[in-house]
């Protein structure tokens, strides 16, 4: 049995509740910490009283807002991970730090088990208890809300007045919402209903498009090995960087996202998110990477793309794979350097100027002009061999079709193999 636990808090109404609830069940001391990743002022006002309010011991509010931008949000950046297509990942990026500090508190105060207030039909709970079970495999696990009887809002409700735990929250709440530095998702109440247009009034960070700006904004940002280290000109650390530019693509009505995705414990479920900041990074590195990265390395990144944001949403941060894959992703990113200027216009972000000491673009060779540098004759060469293993196939079929054992190749009549002949085809050769 516990004798001293950690919790991960937010102050809402879920982690309100289980402080008081593990004391009861457990008669064990209550530990909350929590992980400023951005969520704001508002979010953490007086949270460290209301988590001593509803029973805990102490609490503790630790600063991530810088690491979590430069070590968490910019290596999933250059990655170019995006789940299923359209989500930018914002949730899921804030879990793995935020269980790593609450395991880290739990080591500085001896405790033996952790609790988070995630519920046994979300993604939250895997990727929480995935980083409990690398850092801390040695410390219980506490889930209430896979063994407690309250099965919803007003069962906590109830709860927390029968322990005399103050509250603010209500019934009349009518989004589920999760903030941080990168983004800010909406789930619940209309959007339950895939057939229900989003209500205007769910979004907070972002203007709605038709009512902003007429006039379009440009914004400069200069990348170092595909972080982002300027903002128009200016320096500024990772964390201060993505806070003004989602003030400045929220007013245009940038990054806003509806989806129905599919969830790691197997059902589908319908979210909005707004990713303003996100948005013009994630558009502008990748009009860097067109400059700086060649072929074949750019398809590999981008192929690898996927398998990483699965890695992210399914909590899998902490893991030997999603090392070796940042691994890969750093290298490519040395050649990440130079300046993107992007256009911001009622919803839109559309990378417009670009610029780079790495760049392999050549005026020189990719000229519609007269040039001195590219043959066009060595072309011809380049596609015969590029197409021969369909020249060898087509052969084939003209043979086993019964051409009259004539066919051409290169342009002039060959002899085609019959079967159990043993002459070739002469323009295959």
């Amino acid at each position: 049995m516990a004798n001293k636990v950690v919790v991960a808090y937010s102050g809402g109404l879920d982690t309100s509740a289980v402080i008081p609830w593990l004391k009861e069940h457990y008669n064990c001391r209550v530990y909350a910490v929590v992980g400023d990743v951005g969520q704001g002022a508002d979010e953490l006002k007086g949270v460290e009283k209301k988590a001593i309010n509803s029973g805990a011991e102490a609490c503790e509010v630790v600063d991530l807002k810088r690491e979590f931008a430069e070590d968490y949000c910019f290596p999933m950046l250059i990655s170019g991970a995006v789940y299923e297509g359209r989500y930018l990942l914002g949730t899921s990026i804030a879990r793995p730090i935020l269980a790593r500090a609450q395991v880290e508190y739990a080591r500085k105060l001896g405790a033996d088990a952790l609790c988070h207030g995630c519920t046994g039909k979300g993604n939250d709970q895997v990727r929480f208890e995935s980083t409990y079970a690398a850092l801390a495999p040695d410390l219980e696990v506490i889930a209430p809300w896979r063994v407690w009887d309250m099965r919803g809002r007003e069962d906590l409700l109830n709860y927390l007045k029968k322990h005399n735990v103050p509250t603010t929250a209500s019934l009349t709440k009518i989004y589920s919402r999760d903030r941080n530095l990168w983004h800010i998702s909406h789930e619940g109440a209309a959007l339950e209903d895939p057939w229900n247009t989003v209500p205007d009034d769910i979004w907070m960070l972002t203007a709605h498009p038709w009512q902003a700006p007429d006039k379009a904004e440009d914004v400069t940002i200069a990348f170092e090995r595909g972080r982002p280290t300027a903002l128009n000109g200016r320096a500024m650390a990772g964390d201060e960087l993505v806070a003004r530019l989602n003030q400045i693509a929220g007013r245009h009505g940038v990054g806003r996202v509806d989806i129905v995705e599919n969830r790691l414990v197997g059902m589908k479920s319908r979210g909005c998110y707004e990713t303003p900041g996100g948005t013009v990074l994630m558009e502008a590195l990748r009009g860097l990477e067109q400059l700086a990265l060649d072929r074949e390395t750019l398809h590999w990144r981008e192929s690898q793309a996927l398998k990483f944001a699965e890695i992210i949403y399914n909590g899998q941060w902490f893991t030997p794979l999603r090392e070796a894959m940042w691994a890969g992703f750093e290298r490519v990113a040395r050649s990440l350097n130079g300046t993107i200027v992007v256009r911001l216009y009622k919803g839109t972000a559309t990378t417009v100027r670009r610029r780079s000491p790495d760049s392999l673009f050549s005026e020189a060779f990719a000229t519609f002009s007269k040039d001195e540098v590219y043959n066009q004759k060595d072309a011809g060469g380049f596609i015969r061999l590029y197409s021969l293993p369909s020249r060898i196939a087509a052969l084939g079929r003209l043979a086993a079709q019964g051409t009259g054992g004539r066919a051409k190749a290169n342009g002039r009549p060959a002899v085609v193999v019959k079967a159990g002949g043993k002459r070739a085809a002469r323009g295959a050769r």
